[in-house]
């Protein structure tokens, strides 16, 4: 349903792009003609990530190591991107959240979700913004939510109040950046399966009944779904969308929410044993 040159010419960061949902946008922002950077703290994941895609569309992807939760590491990216051209589009898409009982999570749990999604989400888009503002250029920033951010959610509570944090901050720099030509917008993925967030959210005791049946339209979304929404989001095709999120999760919020029901009777075992199983994963 697009043009095959959608994208053309525009250059956009995805922060988190080597893997998950952030991989499944930035193939597509490059079919659709974007000049494709991504960034993420593990290099080979990155690596593989652009020899996939200049496999697929002869492009030739920009990578960068970085750790977002760092100001410092996120300038200097920003400065080292901004050296061979500058964005046109930033993507807030690096995240990281598990299942746990808030009151057995430690300050360091904590810290870990919040560092990521929300000073992470705060230090790429100021960072971003400035340098446009700065340079008299318009801009694009998209960040990644959840339905966490709109409505909370138990057993992710740190995830949902860093969200919540992305969509204030979406809503307010739509207002104080708006005349400067500069958008934010972002949206809200329902279940959209990857390996790596699939196996911290869904354990096998929470995925042991057909989830399916809390959306309406009876299916997981597929990614192409969200990358298409994405790529709408940030093209000129969009260009009066400003402050808003978009939700697209197949009806979930209006029949089962954020949460499942059963999960406030897990015995203390059972979330011993889901800590055991994800405890590896959360690094």
């Amino acid at each position: 349903m697009f043009d095959k040159d959608l994208l053309r010419g525009k250059r956009v960061l995805i922060t988190g792009g080597g893997t998950g949902l952030g991989r499944s946008i930035g193939r597509r922002y490059v079919e659709l003609g974007a000049e494709l950077v991504i960034c993420g703290r593990r290099e080979a994941v990155l690596a593989e990530a652009a020899r996939d895609f200049a496999a697929a569309f002869g492009a030739t992807i920009e990578t960068h190591v970085c750790d977002v939760r760092s100001a410092d590491a996120v300038e200097a990216m920003m400065d080292r991107i901004q050296a061979t051209r500058p964005l046109d589009v930033l993507v807030n898409n690096a995240a990281g959240n598990f299942i746990a009982q808030t009151h057995r999570l430690s300050p360091r749990a904590v810290d870990a979700v919040l560092g990521i999604v929300l000073h992470g989400s705060a230090y790429c888009t100021i960072a971003a913004g400035r340098r446009w503002i700065d340079a008299g250029r318009p801009g694009t920033v998209l960040s990644a939510l959840t339905l966490a951010a709109m409505q909370g959610a138990p057993f992710t509570v740190p995830s949902a109040m860093a969200k919540a944090g992305v969509l204030a901050m979406t809503k307010s720099l739509a207002v104080e950046w708006g005349r400067k030509g500069i958008r934010l917008v972002a949206v809200a993925p329902g279940p959209f399966p990857t390996p790596g967030a699939w196996s911290r959210l869904m354990p096998q005791e929470r995925d042991a009944d057909d989830r399916r049946r809390g959306i309406p339209l009876g299916r997981y979304g597929e990614h192409i779904e969200l990358a298409n929404l994405c790529s709408y989001l940030v093209s000129d095709q969009a260009a009066y969308i400003n402050g808003e999120c978009v939700v697209i999760d197949g009806g979930k919020r209006y029949l089962g929410g954020t949460a499942d029901a059963d999960m406030l009777d897990w015995s203390d075992e059972t979330w011993s044993a889901v800590r055991e199983r994800t405890r590896g994963q959360r690094s």
